[in-house]
């Protein structure tokens, strides 16, 4: 079934012609992370979450949009891939930098080329262990816990053209214990989330964006 695309404002006043950087959110799932980096920059007065975007209509981006206040966008594949509609999105919102927290598609080249460099992603390891093309969330921590790793952790990086293979920013460990779950470790790397992510995305952007 086609996915019908649909805007949701709950910023009436939204003031587009400010000095902050705007910034987007991607999300594929419940969108904690997402969650997490709005509350952080919510009284930021460098950075500011513009907008959320998700690839799946049963996300979080709905709930997480009634409760902040963010406007949210849902879309298919065909859209993100074979058309213009979220390139439009993205400027008529004057992001000038995305974030994917928790979403599963490849980056297509015509955002890599409209965002040089200011496309960051967050993965659950310390890569480039557990990394690239079907290695997400829980299939990373249950890989984590089969091989009896002693660490585990974050990778914050930049975008390119291949999964996880960007330049790194920032990367975090966590002890594993043998006795730990898939489950407990990724309670473990969850508080690394929302401890690291969205100071380095701040960090990241003022640094960039003199």
């Amino acid at each position: 079934m086609k996915i019908h695309y649909f805007f949701l404002f709950l910023l009436t006043d939204f003031n587009y012609m400010n000095n902050k950087i705007n910034i987007a959110v991607f999300i594929s799932g419940a969108g904690s992370n997402a969650r997490n980096i709005i509350e952080y920059f919510k009284d930021n007065e460098r950075v500011e979450v513009a907008l959320i975007l998700s690839n799946k209509k049963d996300s979080g981006a709905l709930k997480i949009s009634q409760d902040t206040g963010v406007p949210f966008y849902i879309f298919d594949r065909e859209a993100f891939y074979q058309t213009d509609k979220i390139k439009e999105i993205l400027l008529d919102h004057h992001v000038q930098s995305i974030i994917l927290a928790g979403f599963l598609w490849l980056v297509p080249d015509y955002l890599l080329k409209l965002f040089p460099n200011r496309i960051i992603n967050i993965h659950p390891s310390l890569l480039p262990k557990y990394g690239g093309k079907g290695m997400y969330g829980m299939k990373v921590h249950e890989a984590v816990k089969s091989s009896g790793d002693k660490w585990s952790g974050i990778t914050i990086h930049l975008v390119n053209e291949e999964y996880d293979k960007g330049q790194i920013l920032l990367q975090e460990k966590v002890a594993i214990d043998e006795n730990d779950s898939p489950e407990n470790i990724a309670n473990k790397i969850h508080q690394l989330e929302y401890t690291y992510f969205p100071s380095t995305i701040e960090n990241y952007l003022l640094s960039h964006f003199k």
